[in-house]
């Protein structure tokens, strides 16, 4: 429900304010803490006196023709909100279906991803969970077995991490034809967010982890009961089990109120909704790692467990669907690894005849998204715009050639090939393949 709008449950005698999930009997004193200034009210109330029905059930969004006051500074400003929107001429959101939702990065700035529009993958929906019933059942290969409520587990000592999350099937698309139009559909599967929580470590020392526990079969408490399994040593003292995201509450869909977040490796084995981790001797062979999420190679066999999401970045600013004209720009995108940080991104408008080194805006952290930039002036003839990064472990990102020769053009997961933008003497910006 959009801030600025009041839902009255007629039937229960309730008034609920926005984004509250507990609303507030009509009929009892207000908690603490809980108040609402009367001529603040009073205000707000009137501004709404005109709204039909339909703009009380949608996000307000100007009009054609519709302008802010031409003196602000004359007119009384907007009374604060419970829960803060952004300003109803700002248009970026996700493109949806029914299982996931993509990150509009034409429209984005800096590293971290608005919780908002932090892009969504999953499996049967998502789920509404209690935070009150919820547990996670620790068992297995243990020395003694745990079930943890929430308040449990946020007694632990925290650690904070800014991290890049990239769904496997990002870009998974591309592997055959540049069917992208924008960036937002090449490469919106992925999102850099703080995250907040226990390391897994801590938990599993809780527990007693028995000398032959090699692996972790990690749960979610979502309908299709998401599974994976992850090798114990390699996930043990970076994986967080995180009940906070951007600084609040995880939200439903980035799984709330429990959810496995591991470095660097590909989204679905950062489980969400998690409800139970179970250690045992070798690979516990699930559908989403036998069936799915596995690569087809050109011979016809499949790699399987192949974790990691390797360095990848794409030009953001001038992309797909855009539009520039002649003189100055500055080229703007993103560069990210897996395994580390990025040591170098390099531009180049030849189709990678020429590279040149732009430049990498701090922070620049490792398994995170970098932002780097170039400055340019285009002077209105065709070109093949292109970006290509390297890591701290000397992994250079591949040509999209270098990627089909090894690797086939039949997998749907870990494509990582150098995109390339064409910017025609119009100015106009389209996805190719070279």
């Amino acid at each position: 429900m959009g801030a600025g709008r009041v839902e009255r449950s007629l039937d229960r005698g309730r008034m609920r304010l926005p984004d509250e999930e507990t609303p507030v009997p009509s009929d009892e004193e207000p908690p603490d803490g809980w108040y609402v200034d009367r001529r603040a009210w009073l205000i707000g109330a009137a501004s709404v006196l005109g709204a039909t029905a339909g703009e009380l059930l949608s996000p307000a969004l100007p009009t054609a023709g519709e302008s802010a006051p031409e003196d602000p500074t004359r007119v009384p400003g907007a009374v604060p909100s419970a829960y803060g929107v952004r300003s109803r001429f700002e248009r970026a959101q996700r493109v949806t279906t029914a299982t996931h939702s993509l990150t509009p990065y034409q429209s984005l700035h800096g590293i971290v991803t608005p919780s908002s529009l932090h892009f969504e993958r999953h499996h049967n929906g998502v789920p509404a969970i209690n935070p009150h019933r919820h547990r996670l059942l620790v068992h297995g290969l243990v020395d003694r077995p745990l079930m943890l409520s929430m308040d449990e587990l946020t007694r632990f000592p925290s650690l904070t991490r800014t991290l890049c999350i990239e769904c496997s099937g990002n870009t998974g698309k591309e592997w055959k034809d540049p069917v992208g139009r924008t960036v937002q559909e090449t490469h919106g599967l992925m999102s850099t967010s703080e995250w907040t929580g226990v390391q897994l470590a801590t938990v599993l020392a809780e527990c007693g982890i028995r000398p032959d526990a090699m692996w972790v079969l990690a749960e979610g408490g979502d309908a299709a009961a998401m599974t994976r399994s992850l090798p114990l040593k390699e996930v043990l003292n970076e994986a967080v089990l995180c009940y906070a995201h951007n600084g609040e509450a995880l939200r439903p869909e980035q799984g709330y109120p429990l959810r496995l977040v591991i470095p660097g490796w590909e989204g679905n084995t950062c489980i969400k909704w998690l409800r139970r981790l179970k250690l045992g001797a070798a690979p516990f062979m699930t559908r989403e790692e036998t069936a799915r999420y596995t690569d087809l190679m050109p011979d016809g066999k499949a790699r399987q467990f192949t974790f990691v999401m390797e360095a990848k970045s794409v030009i953001t600013s001038p992309s797909g669907g855009q539009r520039i004209e002649p003189g100055f720009v500055e080229i703007r995108g993103l560069a990210w690894s897996g395994r580390g940080k990025i040591t170098t991104v390099e531009v180049s408008m030849d189709g990678g005849r020429m590279w040149d080194q732009a430049q990498l805006q701090e922070p620049v952290l490792p398994k995170c998204h970098t932002r780097f930039r170039f400055g340019w002036r285009w002077k209105g003839e065709d070109v093949l715009l292109q970006s290509r990064c390297a890591d701290e472990t000397g992994y250079v990102q591949p040509t999209r050639a270098a990627l089909v020769a090894a690797r086939g053009v039949h997998s749907s997961y870990h494509y990582n090939a150098i995109q390339t933008w064409k910017i025609a003497r119009d100015g106009l910006v389209t996805n190719v393949h070279l």
